[in-house]
């Protein structure tokens, strides 16, 4: 290299008189490749080879945030809405990132269970207490020694066997609601929601005193748990005492204050004691919390309307009926949830072809209220048979010489025999209205 030695001051530099740009270029891809061979150390190869200037990764979300959401969305009171996200979606999310994830599958299964207090379609609810079994004994094979899971375990069997196609498979899911709740008390004698749950099957077999003892010492226990109080107020409504039953259910809305199927208990419970305008701000702020959320459900109207009933306003009944079927006229359910508003303000001209529409379907031009075609409720489970032998009482009283229905209330009645021989209830309705059609067939000699 050649030096300048030249001047006052000699200096030490290169000679720029020859620039070589491309020696330039070489160097810089050097250390180009030098500082991209330092980044690659330590990686695995499918991360070494990336494309330049791609978007800054984003955290993935996880399972535990889903979780959270889900209890957001249940004290919000957003369960089951087909518009938008809620906790039963976010239940679902969860599990697809964590699918053995035990709590998660049984506080899904608490949800579903509640949930069909918030459907009319018996259809609906059957479904849907089916996944919500599934899900808790999903529960139950991943953590079997679980109290809290063995417990709503046994809140799904108990809640499915409102709806057994058979009295005998009532009584099997009972039976089995009762081992599994006993099972979770002994895993865990102190968790109150296992001795809350425990009470609530205890109750539904007939075993009163010790459900009520259960239920209070389950609120004892715990004093801020949603489902110790429901179900101490159930009890208590059960045994007639129906003032502290509504304490019992206001404390349970009070932690939930969004659950509207607790406001429309605590209205049924003032229904009873004919304090029908306590009864009816109940089933407005069912109603309001609803419209809130964006949910349809017509259930509210359908308790504002036997209110109605019952207070002799027919006519104010009869609208509130016809608003709820106007949610969705094609549900049956809700035909016969009419029918029966229509018996209590004795229409019975009224109630008749609603009620068809109920149990035998009808099309759009025999159904003068909603217009449309309907598909009868198929013969399932108890709440059903007593449309059935609604809609054959109602042929049976409107039956006489010259336009006799009996026929057909027979053959409905009928039915209900067949599916429910050993309910009693049942029975002795059917058996009232086979004599009254006797009467009419071969009327007493005068």
């Amino acid at each position: 290299m050649d030096r300048n030695l030249t001047g006052k001051k000699p200096t030490f530099r290169q000679d720029t008189s020859s620039f070589h740009p491309y020696r330039l270029m070489v160097w810089l891809g050097l250390i180009v490749a030098g500082i991209w061979a330092l980044t690659q150390i330590g990686t695995s190869p499918e991360d070494r080879i990336k494309p330049l200037f791609l978007p800054t990764p984003t955290p993935t979300r996880t399972a535990e945030s889903y979780l959270l959401a889900a209890e957001a969305y249940f004290n919000a009171g957003k369960i089951d809405d087909p518009a938008a996200t809620d906790a039963i979606d976010a239940y679902r999310m969860a599990l697809e990132l964590d699918p053995n994830n035990a709590r998660a599958y049984a506080e899904m299964a608490r949800l579903l269970v509640y949930s069909t207090s918030l459907l009319s379609s018996t259809a609906d609810k059957v479904n849907r207490l089916d996944e919500a079994l599934a899900a808790s004994e999903k529960a139950a094979e991943l953590a079997p020694d679980d109290s809290t899971v063995q417990a709503i375990r046994a809140l799904a069997l108990d809640w499915s066997s409102f709806y057994a196609p058979t009295e005998e498979e009532r009584r099997d899911l009972l039976t089995r609601a009762e081992q599994t709740a006993s099972l979770a008390f002994n895993l865990d004698p102190n968790n109150a929601l296992a001795l809350a749950i425990y009470a609530e099957v205890l109750l539904d077999q007939g075993k009163l005193s010790q459900a009520q003892q259960h239920a209070q010492t389950a609120v004892e226990l715990a004093p801020n748990l949603m489902d110790a109080h429901r179900v101490y107020g159930n009890v208590l409504e059960t045994l007639g005492q129906y003032r502290v039953a509504i304490e019992e259910y206001q404390k349970a809305a009070a932690i939930n204050p969004n659950l509207t199927f607790l406001y429309l208990r605590i209205g049924v419970v003032y229904r009873e004691l004919k304090v029908y305008d306590a009864a009816l701000e109940q089933f407005e702020k069912a109603i309001r919390i609803n419209e809130a959320n964006g949910v349809k459900d017509p259930l509210p109207y359908i308790a504002i309307a036997k209110v109605y009933s019952r207070m002799g306003e027919f006519f104010v009944a009869a609208l509130n009926g016809e608003k709820a079927l106007s949610f969705d006229p094609t549900n049956a359910n809700t035909y016969g949830q009419l029918g029966d508003i229509y018996v209590r303000s004795r229409n019975f001209e009224g109630a008749m072809p609603v009620l068809k529409c109920a149990v035998l379907g009808c099309t759009a031009e025999e159904n003068e209220v909603g217009g449309v075609d309907v598909e009868g409720l198929p013969l399932t489970n108890i709440e059903v048979a007593f449309v059935y032998v609604r809609y054959g009482s109602v042929l049976a009283a409107l039956s006489r010489p010259g336009a006799n229905y009996c026929p057909e209330a027979l053959a409905v009645l009928e039915q209900v025999r067949a599916a429910y021989p050993d309910n009693p209830t049942l029975i002795g309705i059917v058996e009232e209205n086979e004599e009254i059609c006797r009467l009419i067939k071969e009327p007493p000699a005068p």
